[in-house]
């Protein structure tokens, strides 16, 4: 395919698609292997150097069906070196996790999290002698005051997946760059299309591409993307963990990869209808998503994202558990589950206070996370209408 373009619509289409992994045929095939057989002896020992990365060596280290997602994850971040798939998005954030932290390390992680990640750090990490101290997600260039002698890692999360906050990531990245310290950053929310992690200097990229990537909410799939000069220490901790993605897994996430980009569109084009209605509603006092001024560093999502996505949350004017489940309970087209960037949309009670430690967000009532898919958003607005009398009625 010609490389010539650059518009993200277009890279979703073509990249990774090499013509000797796809032999002509649109999509490549599922290669399903785990030995490889070899012509001789001679073949099999030169075949056994450490770096066999797009070369047929032994089925845990991928075959043409994995290189293709990989690579065309890799293009679509500028300047990136190369990119490892994992079986979940937990599972890459593991491994890029233990490829940059030793015992004694110290790693800063946003408080705004995802929970899996912070139960790693709280579980795992800790078991192995690394500690991890929280960091307010606004403090930008200031996280600098937080570094010491045994910090190796900043983790961010932009927005984070439940309160939505807007990391300045570039000022963090140059602040950790100047340090010699890793950065990592779950980019699921933006994706490489509407936020190019590496470009903005960030050293690991991840993506649970078990959302937007894949998209038909069928896959558990994980990517990491990293800068150049990051990748090795990244690839032989994730061989050494024997961590390796079903060939029909990533086959699935590049089916789903190729529709990426005007799903994103719709998904930000609904759930910005719905985001500005519910902002109107007397029963809601806020609304966080990015692209809305109210929302904390929407000024930096301005200046750094190409757009926005379909997951966000509100603040209900006060009630309890009772009404908000009221609310939950009474919609017709939003299904009840976790995940998230599907075609289907999705409401949740989410209660981030329960995960924080080094801030304390108040909120004036409970929070509902809202997965906007790819039904008419008219009708959505009716259900959550629908939702909303049922919230008033048991608030009372």
């Amino acid at each position: 395919m010609s490389a010539r373009s650059k518009k993200p619509a277009t890279q979703v289409v073509g990249a990774g698609r090499r013509r000797e992994w796809t032999q002509g045929i649109v999509n490549t095939p599922v290669w399903r292997a785990s030995t490889i057989l070899y012509d001789d002896v001679a073949h099999l020992r030169a075949s056994g150097g450490r770096d066999t990365h797009h070369r047929l060596f032994y089925g845990r280290r991928g075959t043409p069906t994995q290189w293709t997602l990989a690579d065309a994850l890799t293009e679509l971040e500028p300047g990136a070196e190369n990119t490892f798939l994992y079986p979940s998005g937990v599972a890459a954030i593991a491994a890029v996790m233990l490829a940059v932290l030793s015992p004694g390390d110290e790693l800063l992680l946003v408080d705004s999290a995802y929970d899996p990640t912070r139960s790693l750090a709280d579980g795992l990490l800790r078991r192995f002698g690394i500690t991890t101290r929280y960091y307010d997600p606004m403090i930008g260039a200031g996280i600098e005051s937080l570094i010491g002698p045994a910090t190796r890692a900043i983790f961010m999360e932009s927005p984070g997946s439940l309160t939505f906050e807007v990391q300045d990531v570039p000022a963090i990245a140059a602040v950790a760059r100047a340090h010699g310290i890793a950065t990592i950053l779950d980019n699921t929310w933006a994706t490489p299309l509407l936020f190019p992690a590496i470009a903005h200097g960030v050293d690991y990229t991840m993506l649970a591409c078990t959302k937007y990537v894949v998209g038909h909410s069928d896959v558990m799939l994980g990517s990491v993307t990293a800068a150049p000069g990051r990748f090795e220490a990244l690839r032989d901790t994730s061989y050494q963990l024997g961590q390796v993605a079903s060939p029909d897994d990533a086959w699935l996430g590049s089916r789903g990869l190729r529709t990426m980009a005007v799903r994103l569109k719709q998904h930000e084009t609904s759930a910005l209808e719905i985001a500005h209605w519910l902002a109107d509603q007397p029963d809601v006092v806020e609304v966080r998503h990015p692209a809305l001024p109210s929302c904390p560093g929407h000024d930096v999502w301005r200046r750094d994202f190409a757009g926005s996505s379909g997951l966000f949350s509100f603040v209900l004017d006060g009630g309890g558990e009772r009404a908000r489940a009221a609310l939950i309970d009474s919609l017709d087209h939003f299904g009840i589950g976790y995940s998230w960037g599907g075609y289907e949309s999705l409401a949740l009670p989410v209660d981030p206070q329960r995960y924080r430690t080094a801030t304390t967000p108040a909120f004036a009532g409970p929070l509902v996370r809202l997965q906007i898919g790819l039904e008419d958003p008219a009708d959505l607005i009716a259900d959550l209408a629908r939702g909303l009398d049922a919230f008033r009625r048991a608030r009372g």
